[in-house]
């Protein structure tokens, strides 16, 4: 059961915004709202949970409860970890809104078979589709091309690129540098790129408890490098919020990315915040 810190306010914030182009609601950790002129929402890895005490501590507000989300088109995931694949967070969505789940399929097969969606919740098989790289989807007013991911604690990344005519927006997952990112920046002229960011902490091993130095996220390094790579406009961290060990400072990257013709723009958005294409 999910309780938000925040009552409603975000999602009717979302519901009752008529963006000209697109609008970007960032909801801590690696979730996101995306939603266009004509209406169409997006939600991608939204993530209301607290985590797993006292190996990962929720450092941010829950921003909103999923039962009082009433428009939603599609809900999108790009692997499986929990805090990207979340039944309590992602299947009231499905149910209330009727939205698709699009993920690949580690990522499917966790929703049916690990965390019965169809059993817990109102979600029909039909709601959760695999898609793989090079897959097209067509969702509203946005094309979104399914593209490659590096993230080695994965076991099957994929990242977004969601062009409109107001402009073009890469959500990364939890990717690392990979040498697609040249191809992908030449393919598509990205105007808003999402990265994790965060820094190297001691984390209890998920077996034995003992603290373990743990490197989830890209570094200082890592972030500029990829946003360089895919020619992005403009750079927006995230994940940088959200566990406890594991938070950093993005307004660090400013200095990373000086010497760099890209990314153009450092955008920091903090929780709840709005960015717009």
């Amino acid at each position: 059961m999910i309780e938000s810190d925040w009552d409603d306010w975000l999602v009717r914030d979302v519901e009752d915004a008529t963006p000209e182009g697109v609008a970007i609601w960032y909801l801590g950790c690696n979730g996101f709202v995306l939603k266009g002129s004509e209406g169409t929402t997006i939600y991608i890895d939204p993530y209301l949970g607290l985590g797993d005490p006292p190996r990962t501590v929720r450092m941010i507000p829950v921003p909103f409860d999923p039962d009082d989300v009433a428009e939603a088109d599609a809900v999108l995931a790009t692997h499986e970890h929990t805090d990207h694949v979340h039944g309590p967070s992602q299947a009231p969505i499905l149910a209330n809104t009727g939205a698709t789940f699009y993920a690949p399929d580690d990522s499917v097969a966790k929703a049916r078979n690990e965390e019965a969606w169809t059993d817990e919740w109102d979600v029909t098989d039909e709601q959760l589709t695999e898609v793989t790289e090079g897959e097209t989807l067509e969702i509203g007013e946005f094309t979104v091309h399914v593209e490659t991911a590096n993230d080695p604690d994965a076991t099957h990344p994929v990242s977004y690129v969601f062009e409109h005519d107001a402009g073009t927006f890469f959500h990364g997952g939890d990717t690392k540098p990979t040498d697609e990112f040249e191809r992908i920046g030449n393919e598509y002229d990205i105007d808003l790129a999402v990265f994790a960011f965060g820094t190297v902490g001691q984390i209890p091993d998920k077996q034995t408890r003992e603290p373990k130095r743990t490197r989830w996220y890209n570094d200082e390094n890592q972030v500029v490098e990829c946003a360089s790579a895919l020619e992005c406009d403009r750079l927006l961290p995230s994940h940088w919020d959200m566990w406890k060990g594991l938070t950093a400072d993005p307004k660090a990257l400013h200095h990373h990315a000086a010497s760099f013709e890209y990314p153009k723009r450092l955008e920091v958005a903090e929780i709840g915040d709005r960015v717009d294409l």
